[in-house]
């Protein structure tokens, strides 16, 4: 094939700038999809969980910190996506009172055990119970997050992955509270 034919086949295929438009907002959609953050200001529940390390924890007993309520699940993969974003912003901020408490919606505790340990987060985890997206008013997708400010007040729902930035703008004006 000389050169002038593979010129012309290639010219056959080449899309036009819609085409280009539309892929480059599927990827951006599909890599950092859109996120639903409504403002509220009611009372948190009081639910208690056991951390995946065994250790008990009443969202009471974090009062005074701006507390990350996430649900999630090892199978989701937008909220595998999130994940390395809340790690980082739990590195950043948690000295000065960032706390995350991570429920994972998994049936079992071992998938969650392993995708911890083989990405190396640190933040507390432990395994939803039944009630527990009740208690929050329900949950009807993942990744769902509520963020709760020192006083104990459920300030933001955030249906959709939550990202460094959002949190930064999110999270830090009730921490200089």
């Amino acid at each position: 094939m000389d050169k002038s034919a593979v010129w012309t086949r290639i010219k056959k295929y080449r899309p036009d700038w819609l085409t280009l438009v539309l892929l480059g907002l599927i990827a951006y959609v599909w890599l950092r999809p859109p996120a639903w953050v409504s403002n509220e200001n009611r009372a948190a529940p009081d639910i208690q969980v056991v951390l995946l390390d065994g250790r008990q924890v009443r969202l009471e007993d974090l009062r005074g910190k701006v507390v990350l309520v996430n649900f999630w699940a090892t199978w989701c993969p937008y909220c595998r996506h999130e994940m390395p974003d809340m790690a980082r912003f739990y590195r950043d901020y948690h000295a000065q009172g960032f706390e995350i408490l991570a429920l994972s919606q998994d049936d079992t505790a071992e998938p969650v055990r392993r995708f911890l340990a083989s990405e190396d987060y640190r933040f507390p985890v432990a395994m939803a119970e039944t009630g527990h997206a009740a208690a929050f008013d329900g949950v009807s997708r993942l990744p769902t997050s509520f963020l709760i400010d020192r006083q104990g007040r459920v300030r933001h729902k955030i249906s959709g992955q939550v990202h460094y930035s959002r949190l930064k703008d999110l999270a830090v004006p009730l921490l200089a509270k």
